[in-house]
């Protein structure tokens, strides 16, 4: 089975995984769409090879399946997280990660390693290992910059939906410490014509 067929068998067969996401939170399910479309973009504006570019679509739309894992008074939490709390957030990459090995499918080590890390910053102060730089997958600092950037844009129960001139200054002011200062320029250049670019 080469590559692409992999691929393909990886869809359909983790369309249960996305189901189970919609059912315990919606919210959370929209946005790993929203999520991939922007990482889809990222990626062929780096020239991502196209396994690459399959590998970056399946971690982007099940980055935060991890959440299926943290209880519902975290994960519903009309309020910032406590400290404690947000450690079990937190959770949620490596949980992820398991969960994707766990389906065993040919692709699976890939995808939940891109999962794993998307919490990373580029300075090392993500989590949960404290890569730093290029060592973190260029797919997850991808995930990275369109997770922060849709998670911004949509009202929360915590915080209210900012405009795009207002997230790209929080992201301009994280470049080089939690985003790649070089994915950040070609993420600058595709939102002026992105469909997920906000008013």
């Amino acid at each position: 089975m080469n590559w692409q067929e992999t691929y393909d068998a990886f869809h359909e067969a983790t369309r249960a995984l996305a189901a189970a996401l919609g059912y315990r939170d919606l919210m959370t399910r929209l946005h790993s769409e929203r999520v991939r479309g922007l990482c889809s973009e990222i990626g062929r504006h780096c020239d991502l090879e196209e396994e690459e570019m399959e590998a970056l679509g399946l971690s982007a739309s099940f980055h935060d399946i991890g959440k299926i894992g943290v209880p519902d008074n975290i994960l519903f939490k009309p309020a910032r997280l406590e400290e404690d709390e947000r450690k079990v957030m937190q959770r949620h990459a490596e949980i992820g990660e398991k969960i994707m090995l766990a389906t065993e499918l040919g692709g699976c080590e890939l995808a939940a390693t891109l999962i794993r890390h998307h919490h990373e910053h580029y300075d090392g102060t993500g989590y949960p290992d404290g890569l730093l730089g290029e060592a973190i997958p260029i797919c997850s600092r991808i995930i990275s910059i369109a997770d922060s950037y849709d998670a911004m844009a949509v009202t929360r129960p915590y915080h209210q939906a900012k405009k795009h001139e207002e997230i790209m200054a929080v992201l301009t002011e994280e470049t080089g410490k939690k985003h790649d200062p070089r994915l950040m320029s070609v993420f600058r250049e595709i939102m002026g014509r992105s469909r997920y670019t906000v008013d």
